[in-house]
């Protein structure tokens, strides 16, 4: 693995798995979708690409656990097949929302980047411990890492390369 190959997030299988079909592939990364996750993939067709990996923002399930962080970017993935190369390419998008009446709203308007994004968030609060001492405690934690890291090794597992794009035609 090259230093552009860690700029970009790429990740190459391991020596000796068998590349899979395309189908396969794709198989493999709508199974990392799960009730319990506060990400979803579904088809790409509306923007363009094959498939796309988003926080669950909008899914009213998910509001409490979002508005935690008072957060107001959020990031998708965009991937496209690449079936000759044998591998998916990959770019990060981030977006700006605005939580009104705690209810998030696209930011119309508002900056938009495109590249690899990488990004840790934690909340810690102050809580007494049974001895009687305060102690600061992490209550929850966003990183772009717990949706992109499932994705990758679904990718990989299945012989494709996960390629990440930041300036390049996806």
């Amino acid at each position: 693995m090259g230093l552009f190959d860690w700029f970009t997030g790429t990740k190459r299988p391991e020596q000796g798995v068998k590349p899979r079909s395309s189908q396969e592939v794709y198989q493999a990364l709508m199974s990392v979708n799960r009730p319990d996750a506060s990400y979803e993939v579904r088809d790409g067709r509306p923007e363009g690409v094959d498939l796309v990996c988003e926080w669950r923002v909008m899914n009213p399930y998910w509001y409490e656990y979002f508005r935690i962080f008072s957060e107001r970017e959020f990031y998708s993935i965009l991937l496209r097949f690449d079936p000759d190369q044998r591998e998916i390419r990959s770019t990060d998008h981030k977006w700006t929302i605005d939580w009104v009446r705690g209810v998030p709203q696209v930011v119309h308007g508002a900056e938009f980047e495109r590249g690899q994004a990488k990004s840790v968030k934690a909340v810690w609060a102050l809580r007494k411990g049974e001895d009687g001492k305060r102690r600061w405690e992490r209550q929850a934690t966003f990183s772009t890492s717990e949706m992109k890291n499932p994705l990758r090794k679904a990718v990989t597992d299945c012989g494709w390369t996960w390629r990440g794009v930041s300036f390049a035609k996806l």
